[in-house]
């Protein structure tokens, strides 16, 4: 289980620097080619945007896995260790509830980009590409959320010894 976990780590943390190192590229390109070569080149543009959707996904999962995420903890913080536990509980299980929601809504537009044979106007590739982000990113959203929960529900509750001394 901790190894799926790594696994699926790294090559979340791959594919986010390799988008960023293309999405990066293409942007500086795009640049150089307006403003000094003049030429029209618009598929840099659309490289560097299906970078940035893939990157930002799967960095939404990267977030909730690091904990890295925005979020108000004040109320949270002074719960007991128990209530604190169920919350947590809750919070994954409505997160796990709507990574599934999001994963199979996803299918079915990726299916409908499969049926249509729609390609991008830049690049040519078929659109089924740039939407296949979100089941990928949904389906690592759900599985490391399952993993975390699991980890939730093995972890002893921890006493906090200010709370019990009151």
């Amino acid at each position: 289980m901790e190894s799926l976990g790594k696994t699926l780590n790294k090559c979340e943390n791959g594919i986010i620097a390799l988008c960023f190192i293309i999405m990066s590229l293409a942007a500086f390109a795009q640049v150089v080619n307006r403003n000094l070569i003049g030429a029209s080149i618009s598929w840099f543009d659309e490289l560097a945007r299906y970078c940035m959707v893939y990157m930002t996904l799967l960095a939404t999962e990267a977030g909730l896995r690091d904990g890295s995420q925005i979020s108000i903890t004040a109320i949270v913080d002074k719960l007991s260790p128990s209530f604190k536990r169920t919350m947590q509980l809750i919070v994954k299980i409505i997160i796990i509830g709507f990574s599934i929601a999001m994963f199979v809504c996803s299918l079915t537009i990726v299916q409908t980009q499969i049926s249509s044979g729609q390609v991008s106007a830049g690049l040519g590739i078929p659109m089924v590409i740039p939407y296949l982000a979100l089941p990928i990113s949904f389906g690592a959203i759900t599985i490391v959320q399952i993993l975390s929960l699991l980890v939730i529900f093995k972890t002893p509750i921890q006493s906090n010894n200010k709370q019990e001394s009151k």
